[in-house]
């Protein structure tokens, strides 16, 4: 039996995609957990110095007593939990998704010709230098004079996201762009774990087990750099669904949209950390709200003149352009190289697929999502036609 280079690759997404999501709940439920423990220790009460704070907790049926310490404790226990791997194979997983899909079609998903017509393997080139540079970047920041100071390492870790949203949404596609922001971020974030947390932690441990103090500034930055993670993690989990919202990644303002978000889920996490703490500021969660209240009236839809005026054509006409310009992909059986299956279970071949689907048609064609990076030349006058039979009321008749 000869399979199909496309068959392989929708295993490989799934297998890829599962193994993410499952690395990714245990390297952020391991991570919300240690910041939610960290911000409400209390005092210990036997008045230890070494210790900075204890915690009882009552959870699946049984007590919990936790005590983080200043430095070190007197001794090393026996057997020492370390958190990493999750990490490790969250970033693994989600950068073999990236290049598996991305990269391996670059010129579909990476590239969009509207934007800037390139070809795919400068496209390759340019997003693996952004990836790396941006924890370059990163690193130096927090590692010169602006990591002294959290205020101004803030604002010039803002100013660097600005840039980088810029960049990528002038040089990929909408789409490309916000999974490029998003994958540059998560490399920082596991790059934090790999390159200062656990290096720190280890140095530490060596230190005692050499009978020496360990050194504090390392886990002053493995602190530093572990809330830094929180932060970012709930703006890389949306842009890690973005792809299935055309009405953002499309957009004309999408670096915008795409900026709005991760204040909103900066604000939201803020808001749990302090809570943690016994201390609540409604305020961020409001700040939260207002900036997606202001994303919902960006991305609104707006009377568009290239759709306007256009009297619904006959189904027919109707058929063969979908037939012409979708059905490659989203058929029973694609025949568009490198898919095995029609994205999304969609099939667009039948009168019946069509009206079931107009709806959501009309969001991709009218956000030119699709055809991907236009591969198929869609006209403006053809989505137009097809926009103007939805509008109709999607009659096959």
């Amino acid at each position: 039996m000869e399979i199909e280079w496309g068959y392989i690759a929708e295993w490989a997404n799934l297998l890829l995609r599962w193994l993410h999501i499952i690395a990714g709940i245990a390297w952020i439920g391991a991570s919300f957990y240690f910041i939610a423990l960290d911000n409400s220790l209390e005092p210990p009460a036997d008045g230890n110095p070494r210790v900075r704070g204890e915690q009882w907790s009552i959870h699946g049926g049984g007590f919990y007593y936790k005590r983080k310490y200043v430095g070190a404790p007197e001794a090393l226990p026996a057997k020492l939990h370390w958190f990493k791997w999750e990490a490790y194979w969250t970033w693994i997983s989600g950068f073999a998704l990236f290049v598996l899909i991305y990269w391996g079609q670059a010129g579909t998903y990476l590239v969009d010709p509207r934007v800037l017509d390139m070809p795919a393997w400068l496209a390759i080139l340019l997003s693996a230098a952004m990836i790396l540079g941006g924890w370059v970047a990163y690193d130096r920041l927090c590692r010169s004079r602006f990591g002294e100071d959290e205020a101004k390492l803030l604002a010039a870790g803002a100013a660097m996201l600005v840039a980088v949203t810029l960049l990528a949404t002038h040089l990929f596609s909408g789409r490309g762009a916000f999974i490029l922001v998003g994958v540059m971020t998560g490399t920082i974030m596991v790059a934090n774990v790999a390159m200062v947390i656990i290096p720190g932690q280890r140095k530490m441990v060596a230190a005692m087990e050499k009978g020496e103090a360990p050194d504090p500034r390392y886990g002053l930055w493995g602190k530093q750099r572990s809330v830094h993670n929180t932060y970012l993690t709930l703006p890389v989990l949306f842009l890690m669904i973005s792809p299935h919202y055309p009405m953002l990644t499309q957009h004309r303002y999408n670096w915008l949209a795409l900026l709005l978000i991760a204040l909103a889920g900066a604000l939201v996490r803020q808001f749990f950390v302090l809570r943690h703490s016994g201390r609540s500021n409604w305020a961020l969660p409001a700040g939260g709200a207002v900036a997606v209240a202001l994303l919902f009236v960006l991305v609104a839809p707006r009377p568009d003149a290239r759709f306007a005026g256009v009297e619904a054509p006959p189904f027919a006409e109707v058929q063969a352009l979908v037939a012409a310009h979708c059905a490659s992909c989203h058929a029973a059986r694609p025949s568009f190289e490198g898919i095995a299956s029609p994205p999304k279970g969609v099939v667009l071949e039948a009168p019946a697929d069509l009206r079931r689907h107009a709806a959501a048609m009309r969001v991709q064609i009218e956000t030119e999502a699709m055809p991907p990076g236009n591969l198929t030349d869609m006209t403006d006058t053809q989505r137009a036609q097809i926009i103007a039979w939805i509008r109709a009321g999607a009659r096959v008749q």
